[in-house]
């Protein structure tokens, strides 16, 4: 039996989703008393609508880091790619800050800044992994230094999580293994696996230039709706 049905769309689809999903608890409805106290039982334990849109919300992440790298093995233009990603991570920046803060304050950067130095990373390895091995380690170990003191979002977890799909992505189960231990809710984060396992190398069904940087506006778009009701409610 085939399980691979799953196309590129499909995932990037099930990723903003997910991101919606866990944003929405995490920012609006946690302060709605009723989604924040036990909802149902499981296994004899009280669960919390809050608790379960942010497990759904663990899968986010390791949907999006597995479509970078993905996304870096297969355009034609790297260099395009990486700026991609650097604008819309400025662009993020600011609803993100206001979001976590109230203000412009810098406390920390956004999730597209965490996945920019991943892309990093990756760019280093391919230009240095044979030729220069020293100077990629190093460059590695700058780039997770660099990742705690940024402050992006996942901090150093994050991007070491990018650079072992690279690593390990003819290897699905034990990326699984390993990534389940490295994010946040990790079994959630394992779980995000099951959809990855099924994707069939295909791009889908999303095409052309307003697809495609729909898909990169979604993630400032939706945090900026998300405080305009906050600051109108």
């Amino acid at each position: 039996m085939n399980t691979r049905i799953l196309s590129g769309s499909v995932l990037k689809l099930l990723a903003v989703v997910t991101m919606g999903i866990d944003h929405l608890a995490l920012f609006l409805l946690s302060r709605q008393e009723a989604f924040v106290a036990p909802a149902i039982t499981v296994l004899g334990k009280g669960i919390s609508y809050y608790f379960l849109m942010r497990c759904i919300g663990r899968l986010a992440f390791p949907l999006f880091a597995f479509l970078l790298v993905e996304g870096f093995l297969h355009t034609r233009d790297r260099v395009r790619y990486g700026i991609n990603l650097f604008v819309f991570a400025l662009i993020s920046e600011i609803p993100w800050v206001l979001l976590h803060s109230g203000t412009l304050r810098l406390t920390g950067h956004n999730v597209m800044f965490t996945l920019l130095l991943g892309f990093f990373a990756l760019y280093a390895i391919e230009q240095y992994r044979q030729t220069n091995p020293k100077r990629l380690t190093a460059i590695l170990l700058g780039l997770l230094c660099f990742s705690f003191l940024f402050r992006a979002d996942y901090n150093g977890s994050g991007f070491a999580f990018i650079v072992m799909l690279y690593a390990l992505r003819r290897h699905l189960l034990l990326s699984a293994v390993i990534g389940s231990c490295m994010l946040p809710m990790k079994w959630m984060a394992g779980l995000a696996f099951i959809p990855i396992s099924m994707y069939n190398g295909k791009r889908g069904f999303i095409h052309g230039i307003i697809a495609k940087y729909s898909f990169y506006a979604f993630y400032p778009a939706h945090l900026m709706l998300i405080y305009w009701i906050l600051t109108h409610s």
